[in-house]
């Protein structure tokens, strides 16, 4: 099985042939069968059999949704046209994670990194997707239901702070490629919802609250996890619930405290059988004090020591989105969103000589506004459903340098800069069905407008940017747990904030772009569900630092290939089998992604595992779950040049690969429907790993040590 995957690679260049044999194939069709798509929808759209030839072509049905991918009529993960992961909250709790990268650690084509300044903290987001960059997630359109969780999506996309806690989160949605047109801007690297917990559709209280104490074998620290949940359905067609999260504590490295609080509260109102007003209140805030790296020699003393005790992130975010959607009819709905969010976070780290404390805080407020409306009619054999929708995003802030001087006290500032983005895209397209074929061709054009002032020198930066975005998709529902599909888009990267620095006459700085060709296939019956998928990405026009130059100046020189295959299988033993209640699964993923520019034009990206997988087993018995479970990534390389041989502060050289073992036993109170009892211990024989960390506070950062943690869930 590797070996034919591995072979497949070698052929990800066929791809755009595959693309259009199968666009052929579509028009050549002599005569047309029909199939209903199976939504998985929230909304609880049931499975459908394969219909007949002569049966009418069907669509899923418009409903009122409010959904981040939009009318409905797109929320089937089953027939999804393109390489796509969702994982609920009973399927995250087996997982025994306890943040947001070690959950999309185990899906395929995603990989958590920690060579940030912030690496094993709350603060941020660390997320490389088929071997793009981790570090803050740059690459990656991230979402919070539906609404973009950078505090500034244009100009800093970066999730150096990541206003997100796990346990809010109802599921994570993460689409690889084949949703491109609608989400922006950053999606090169696919399109990542999540979503929180949802309202209760039926009347009286729901309530829940859950505690977990987790406990470090190895550097002595412990924390406590809590999260709660209040809702309820009113006659009047009200429906509320109150969402909290927070935690309190350390991690494994010394004086890695951190504290989290995330609040929101959420709202519905039915205005007619076909018609609601939603949206959510929301507040986050945290504080995480970050050890930073160590050389070789301290390492080897202690890994889990902290030289750098003055330094800490902390941030905090106000944030409300509101919508309004109406099924107008059987053939048309429309919604309208909205949102206003105003965020700070500040990052306050020590010098190389000690003496001065670097503080940089950032504020910003972002408007969004995002309509769109949908139309469902036939055209000879097909159906269409044609979405047209525009987005607006005003983006505001500043972001300043400050300089503590330990021995005086004294604050000197160093710089601010004043950041304006006024953000237009317009979208359109239209998914066709032709029997058991869905095609959906597609365009967004972005007109972006930014602006970055310096207060100190008085200088203005502007770069004005407009681009088309097309992409297809084409899916055949082969049968009722079949699904074969293929698709081409076009993503991009706007000009950010700190790159307008560079932006002259002579440097005009142009968004960066990139293409990607995916085919693959999906299965999903009661028992068994997998998916293979092969993926080719170029990533031209790449904005990246020139190195040795002062000041700092940013060049679209970059360039790199992506190539891979993903796959991933589950198991479920029949209820009539002598194994039943057992569960196996696994996923493994090949990615090449090599640089195509510069003096390092063939070695790796950096920070990426060329193989990473995923293995487990699950069995349920009498109220009892046990799950066995395991996750590997191959060795990365830490610079552009590959190089092999560690310096010794271990900013530069090969980091090891590694596979942790995690187990977990869930048992669920008798008489008490929902709650549980849950023990379990990651990382199960203390296998000591290492990242890098390649900001200014660089070096060794070790991984989570063996950890043991309890749990109660307890539902009224």
């Amino acid at each position: 099985m590797i070996f034919a995957e591995r072979r497949s690679v070698d052929a990800l260049s066929s791809l755009t042939r595959f693309a259009a044999v199968a666009a052929l194939a579509f028009f050549a069709q002599p005569e047309r069968a029909s199939a209903e798509d199976v939504s998985t929808s929230t909304k609880g759209a049931s499975a459908s059999p394969t219909a007949s030839s002569s049966e009418p072509v069907m669509l899923d049905s418009i409903v009122v949704s409010g959904d981040w991918l939009g009318t409905g009529l797109h929320n089937s993960v089953k027939s999804f046209a393109g390489a796509r992961t969702v994982v609920n909250k009973e399927a995250i709790n087996q997982s025994g994670a306890t943040s947001i990268g070690d959950v999309l650690r185990r899906i395929p084509g995603v990989q958590a990194t920690d060579n940030s300044g912030t690496a094993g903290s709350a603060v941020s987001l660390n997320v490389g997707v088929r071997g793009l960059s981790g570090r803050y997630t740059p690459r990656s359109t991230v979402l919070l239901d539906g609404i973009p969780l950078a505090v500034a999506p244009y100009g800093q996309p970066q999730l150096s702070f990541a206003p997100v806690s796990l346990g809010n989160i109802e599921s994570i949605d993460v689409v690889r490629s084949g949703g491109a047109v609608r989400y922006g801007p950053q999606n090169v690297g696919g399109v990542i919802n999540f979503r929180t917990r949802e309202i209760p559709s039926k009347p009286g209280l729901t309530a829940d609250a859950s505690v977990r104490e987790n406990i470090y074998t190895s550097g002595g620290g412990s924390n406590t996890v809590y999260s709660t949940f209040l809702g309820t359905q009113l006659d009047s067609g009200l429906g509320l619930a109150l969402l909290y999260s927070g935690m309190t504590g350390r991690d494994w490295r010394a004086g890695s405290d951190e504290r989290v609080n995330d609040l929101a509260l959420k709202f519905r109102y039915e205005l007619s059988p076909t018609s609601e007003f939603y949206g959510k209140f929301s507040y986050y805030d945290v504080k995480s004090r970050t050890p930073g790296g160590l050389t070789v020699a301290q390492y080897n003393a202690d890994p889990f020591q902290n030289t750098r005790p003055t330094d800490y992130w902390n941030g905090e975010r106000k944030a409300v989105d509101l919508g309004y959607v109406n099924t107008l009819s059987a053939n048309q709905e429309f919604e309208v969103r909205a949102y206003y969010n105003e965020s700070y976070r500040s990052s306050t780290l020590i010098d190389t000589t000690g003496k001065v404390l670097q503080n940089q805080p950032r504020n910003y407020n972002t408007l969004g506004i995002e309509p769109r409306f949908t139309q469902r009619f036939s055209l000879g054999p097909t159906k269409n459903d044609v979405t047209l929708g525009y987005r607006y995003i005003r983006e505001r802030g500043d972001d300043n340098i400050n300089n503590l001087i330990r021995a005086t006290g004294v604050t000197v500032p160093v710089s601010r800069f004043d950041n304006a983005t006024d953000a237009h895209a317009f979208y359109i397209d239209d998914r066709i069905a032709y029997g058991r074929w869905r095609l959906t061709p597609g365009v967004r054009f972005e007109h972006i407008e930014s602006t970055r002032r310096n207060d100190v020198l008085n200088q203005t930066y502007e770069t004005n940017n407009n681009k088309p975005l097309p992409s297809v998709n084409l899916s055949y529902l082969w049968n009722s747990s079949l699904t074969l599909f293929t698709d081409y888009s076009t993503s991009f990267g706007p000009v950010q904030n700190i790159q307008l620095n560079s932006q002259s006459a002579t440097n005009p700085l142009r968004p960066e772009l990139a293409k990607t060709y995916e085919v693959g296939a999906r299965w999903t019956s009661k028992r068994i569900h997998a998916e293979l998928s092969a993926f080719n990405m170029r990533f031209d026009n790449q904005i990246i630092q020139i190195p040795g130059i002062v000041p700092v100046t940013f060049q679209n020189i970059g360039a790199t290939r992506h190539q891979g295959v993903e796959t991933a299988i589950d198991y479920a033993f029949a209820e009539d089998s002598v194994l039943r209640g057992l569960d196996l699964y696994a996923n493994f993923t090949y990615t090449k992604a090599i640089q195509e520019s510069g003096a390092t034009s063939g070695l790796d990206v950096p920070f990426y595992s060329r193989f990473t997988d995923t293995l487990g087993v699950r069995y349920a018995t009498h109220g009892w779950t046990f799950n066995v479970s395991s996750t590997h990534q191959s060795a990365q390389y830490s610079d552009t040049a590959n190089t092999v041989a560690e310096t010794p502060d271990a900013r530069i050289g090969r980091i090891p690969g590694f596979r942790v073992w995690d187990v977990q036993a869930d048992w669920k109170i008798p008489g008490w429907k929902g709650s549980s009892l849950t023990l379990g211990i990651n990382n199960i024989a203390d296998k000591r790993y290492y990242t890098r960390n390649v900001d200014g506070n660089a070096g060794r950062m070790v991984g989570a040590p063996r950890m043991v943690y309890a749990q109660g869930h307890f539902v009224y």
